[in-house]
Parts: structure tokens; C-alpha cells; sequence
């Protein structure tokens, strides 16, 4: 989600869930499919493996984890948020995962609307900003928030520091700007839908957000896969600002060595759009993996979850505010900044217009 990848989140861990501790970078990292707690899978017997897709960098150490708190044996398909979209889409018909991972509630309305989605009340408690993420008939679960997005920057070269998105359309950022493919990005098409509300509304964001990328595009923007990709770039000097996921900006300002030719800073502008980390629960999964899935969720929430994922991927997908009572944002993010939150259920049905046409005419 480093969507690709800006790359968005302390109590105790179940002794038995202790040595999980292979995090895999980013909101997206490898394609390749892992199997979690291979031992536990041994004991488990004759239990159904909870297949997940999942493109957050702490989805190995949770699942493993998991595993081993529940003994229920999961297969992990890691990979960035817009292939996992495109293979659920492929697979409508006959659907290979129970439990699907990612960022942006935009998603999961739309894949609710196709009546995808299995709805699930867990069992914990969410803060009152996590509750307003609920949606009315509780066909996702939002599990933690990042926004989207963050504007980073060399200061050890920019020549000057964005306070709106209109200034990255001026001349001092002519061809310095980077972002992400929102194909294959996930957090990326829930910054375009609330860059598009913000500038217009329901009414009119298409018209004005189009416009609006279309004089990015013109001052020399900059389009690149992912999260990570964005801050390759920055890293070597091929843009002096990027826009991408809070937790991937924070991460790369901690790990970072800061140079007389490289010093990263961040800035978000009005409004970041929220981004909430999301669980959905496959509809057409047999009522054992549904089970499974639950279970999961609510592993997730638990204070032992939450540790995982806090610990997991400490410079990218684990820097983000939490909405489980009691769970600490880490300390190298800032208090969450002014934002704005986007109705998922208008824009999420749109994603594949609004994708089509930047790939067509922006990238």
C-alpha cells in the first residue's frame, strides 16, 4: 500500500505466539504464498487452512502467530493490494481465499455491493474514531487507520515545502513530484477519491479531480508502482517529493541516514484522506473457514494481535494509530493529522473507472 507504497501501526503476546518474527515489507511485499506455522498445522488434524490475502508487512508474523495461539493452520497469498483485488474479481465465481487484508474500506463496499462479503461483529471494543469506521451492516471490520497521504521530501534539496496540493502544480515542483499507480497500489485510489471529494464533491469530484491530475501530469508528475518504488526514487535523486501512505513516509524517515545530499521530512496537507485497515470475510467460504475467519479478526483486535502488528514491521506497516482501546500509536508517528473521511460506499464502486482512466491518461 506502502501501497505500494507511502509506506500505514503494547500489551502482551500469548507465550505460545512469541517467536513468530519474519516481517515482510510494506503494504505489498512478495508475491509468493507462505504457509504459516507449519509445526501447529501438524497438530491441527483434520482443521480447514484459513487461506488469507493479505498486503500488509506484518501479515506473516500475525498469521503465524495465530497459528500458534489457535492451532488453526492458515496459508498466507502475500502481495500488493491491487493484484490481490484483481485475483478476488477473477475468482468471484469460485473464490480461493476465506479472509482479505488490506487498506481502504473503498475496496470492501465495493465488493459488499457485489454481495461478497460475510458480515462479522467482533468481539472487541473499538474506540470511538474505529466505530465510525464500522460500516451500517458490519461487512467489514476496520482493524487500524494510516492516511493517505503524506507528502515526503528532501530537504536537503527541495527548494521549497508544499502547504497545498495546488503548489505541487506550480513551477518550483516542475517534474520533482512522485506518486503511486493506484493499480497497483491500494492506498493510492482512496487518495485520489478524497483528493477528487475534497476539490468536488460527489457532484463534481470526477470532473475537478481529473483536472486537477491532469496539471499534475503536466508540471512533470512522476508515476511509480508502489510505496516503495516512490521512495526508491526520492532515495536517488529521480524526484524531490513523493505522495504516499503516512506509515511508509514515517518508516522512511526512521530508517533512513541522513546526508548532506538526503534528509527526508514529511508534510501532510488539508486534508489527508483516512485510510482504515480492513478485514473482510469471504461469503462463499464454507461455514468452517467463516469460523476460522472470525476467529482471526478477533485474534487481530486482541492485545496480543495488536502487539504483533505493532512489532512486526516497525519502520513501515506496523506505524499506524490504533482504534482498539488501550493500544498505543508508536512513538515515531506524529498525532494523527487533520483529516477527512470519504464515503466508501460512493467511491468504492467507482475504483475501476477512476483507475482505467490514470493508467490511460495521467500515467
Amino acid at each position: 500500500m506502502m501501497g505500494g507504497k507511502m509506506n500505514g501501526r503494547a500489551l502482551t503476546l500469548v507465550a505460545a505466539a512469541g517467536a513468530a518474527a519474519l516481517a515482510l515489507a510494506g503494504c505489498g511485499a512478495s508475491s509468493a504464498a507462505v504457509s504459516a506455522g507449519s509445526s501447529s498445522t501438524a497438530s491441527a488434524g483434520a482443521k480447514t487452512p484459513l487461506v488469507v490475502y493479505s498486503a500488509q508487512g506484518y501479515d506473516s508474523d500475525v498469521t503465524k502467530a495465530f497459528t500458534a495461539a489457535t492451532g488453526i493452520p492458515v496459508k498466507l497469498v502475500d502481495d500488493s493490494t491491487g493484484p490481490l483485488l484483481t485475483k478476488v474479481q477473477a475468482e468471484k465465481n469460485n473464490p480461493q481465499w476465506g479472509l482479505l487484508w488490506v487498506d481502504g474500506d473503498t475496496a470492501f463496499a465495493a465488493l459488499d455491493q457485489q454481495g461478497m462479503l460475510a458480515p462479522y461483529t467482533p468481539s472487541a471494543t473499538l474506540t470511538p474514531a474505529g466505530q465510525q469506521l464500522v460500516p451500517s451492516d458490519h461487512s467489514y471490520i476496520p482493524v487500524s487507520t494510516t492516511v493517505m497521504a503524506a507528502v515526503i521530501y528532501n530537504a536537503a534539496k527541495a527548494s521549497a515545502v508544499p502547504s497545498s496540493y495546488d503548489d505541487l502544480t506550480t513551477a518550483p515542483y516542475q517534474g520533482k513530484v512522485g506518486m503511486n499507480d493506484p493499480s497497483q497500489s491500494g492506498p493510492t485510489f482512496p487518495f485520489i477519491a478524497g483528493l477528487m471529494n475534497q476539490l468536488g464533491g460527489q457532484s463534481n469530484g470526477l470532473n475537478a479531480g481529473e483536472a486537477y491530475f491532469s496539471k499534475l501530469k503536466s508540471n512533470g508528475l512522476h508515476v511509480y508502482p508502489t510505496n516503495g518504488d516512490t521512495l526508491h526514487a526520492l532515495e536517488t535523486g529521480q524526484i524531490d517529493y513523493g505522495i504516499i501512505q503516512s506509515s511508509a513516509a514515517a518508516g522512511e524517515v526512521l530508517k533512513a541516514k541522513k546526508t548532506s545530499s538526503f534528509d527526508p521530512k514529511v508534510v501532510y496537507l488539508p486534508k489527508a484522506t483516512l485510510l482504515p485497515g480492513v478485514i473482510g470475510i469471504d461469503k462463499q467460504a464454507p461455514a468452517e473457514v467463516q469460523s476460522e475467519a472470525k476467529q482471526f479478526v478477533d485474534y487481530v483486535l486482541s492485545p496480543a494481535g495488536q502487539k504483533v502488528m505493532q512489532a512486526s514491521d516497525p519502520q513501515g506497516d506496523s506505524l499506524y494509530w490504533p482504534i482498539v482501546p488501550g493500544v498505543q500509536a508508536p512513538s515515531a508517528l506524529p498525532a494523527m493529522p487533520d483529516f477527512q473521511r470519504i464515503d466508501p460506499t460512493f467511491w468504492g464502486p467507482l475504483e475501476g473507472q477512476i483507475n482505467t482512466w490514470f493508467d490511460s491518461t495521467i500515467k
